[in-house]
C-alpha cells in the first residue's frame, strides 16, 4: 500500500525520465492556486494528518498505521456537550455499483476488508440499515487484541456496539446480533414502532431507543441519541438508503470510499439512495491510498 495523498516529502516517487517528481507537480499546482496544505482548515484534521507512516514504500501496512491513518479528528468538546464525528464506509466499483449480487463482499478484497476492520475497532458505535443486516447477515463486532490498548486508552468498550436502524422492528431477533454480542446491540427505531415488536428485540437482549416521532428514524435525533449514551466516535456501514438519509440530513461528517478496479454493469444501486438533495453537498479529500489498483479514500465535509 502507498499513500498518494496529502503529498509530504516522503510521498516523492523515483524520478521519472521527464525530471519531475510527484512532488514537483505538486508544488506547481499549489503555486498556481496559491494555496497549499496549511491553508485548510483544521477542523476535521486528525492525527494521521502528521504522523503519516512512509507513504511511497509499497508494502502491506501494520494495523497500528492503518489505526493512525484512519485516527478519529481530535477536537475539543463544543458548547453543547462532547463532539461527535459520524464517517461511512463505503465500497464502489468503477462504475459505481455498491453491490453484486446484493452483496458488497464481491467487489471488496482483503485489505479492503483490513480497512474495513481497523475503522469497526475505532468506532464507539457501527450504524446499520435493517435491510444492510438482513442482506449481509452482520453478526456483532468481536473484540481484538490488536486494538485492545488504543481502545482502552480512549475509554472505549472492548468492541464496538452495533446500532440498527428500523421502522418496522421485523429483524429475527434470534440472530447472535441480538443474542449474543460482546456490547449489547442498540435498536433505533421510531415512536410509532408496535409494541410487541419493541417488546421482543428488548426480550432478545436488543436496547431499543427512540429515535423519531412517527414510524421512521430521524437521522439528526438517531445520533443525538448515540451521543447521548457516551457514543461520539460514529461508524456507518450503509446501505444505501440509510446513508442516503444521513447525507440529506446534513450529519455525515465523513466518507471512506474505497474504489473497487471492477465493472460489473446491471443496475446495481450507488453507495447513497434516496431522493436528490437541492444542492450537492461539498466534501474535501482527505487522504488516498492505493494498493493492487484499489483506491481508498477519505473526504470530510467541507
Amino acid at each position: 500500500m502507498r499513500r498518494l495523498f496529502p503529498v509530504t516529502d516522503q510521498t516523492v516517487t523515483d524520478r521519472p525520465a521527464t525530471g519531475r517528481t510527484v512532488t514537483d507537480q505538486t508544488v506547481t499546482d499549489r503555486t498556481a492556486t496559491g494555496r497549499t496544505a496549511a491553508d485548510r482548515p483544521a477542523t476535521g484534521r486528525t492525527a494521521a494528518d502528521r504522523t503519516a507512516p512512509p507513504a511511497s514504500v509499497d508494502r502491506e501496512w501494520s494495523l497500528d498505521e492503518l489505526a493512525a491513518a484512519y485516527a478519529y479528528p481530535e477536537a475539543e468538546p463544543g458548547p453543547g456537550g462532547p463532539r461527535v464525528w459520524l464517517r461511512a464506509n463505503m465500497v464502489s466499483t468503477l462504475d459505481g455499483a455498491a453491490q453484486h449480487d446484493g452483496r458488497s463482499q464481491p467487489i471488496s478484497d482483503a485489505t479492503d476488508m483490513r480497512i474495513f476492520g481497523t475503522l469497526r475497532a475505532l468506532a464507539d458505535v457501527v450504524l446499520v440499515g435493517a435491510e444492510t443486516v438482513r442482506q449481509e447477515g452482520y453478526r456483532p463486532a468481536r473484540a481484538r487484541a490488536e486494538f485492545a490498548a488504543l481502545r482502552e486508552a480512549a475509554g472505549q468498550a472492548p468492541a464496538a456496539a452495533i446500532a440498527v436502524v428500523s421502522a418496522s422492528l421485523a429483524l429475527d431477533w434470534s440472530l447472535p446480533l441480538f443474542t449474543s454480542p460482546l456490547v449489547p446491540t442498540i435498536v433505533l427505531t421510531g415512536a410509532a414502532a408496535a409494541p410487541d415488536r419493541i417488546a421482543a428485540a428488548e426480550k432478545a437482549g436488543a436496547r431499543v431507543v427512540i429515535a423519531g416521532d412517527g414510524m421512521g428514524v430521524d437521522p439528526a435525533r438517531a445520533v443525538r441519541a448515540l451521543a447521548e449514551l457516551g457514543h461520539t466516535r460514529l461508524l456507518t456501514e450503509g446501505g444505501p438508503r440509510l446513508l442516503g438519509q444521513l447525507v440529506a440530513a446534513e450529519v455525515l461528517d465523513e466518507l471512506c470510499l474505497t474504489v473497487s478496479p471492477m465493472l460489473t454493469a446491471g443496475d446495481a444501486q450507488r453507495i447513497a439512495g434516496g431522493p436528490s438533495v437541492a444542492v450537492p453537498h461539498r466534501f474535501e479529500l482527505a487522504s488516498l491510498l492505493e494498493e493492487r489498483g484499489f483506491l481508498f479514500s477519505r473526504y470530510h465535509r467541507v
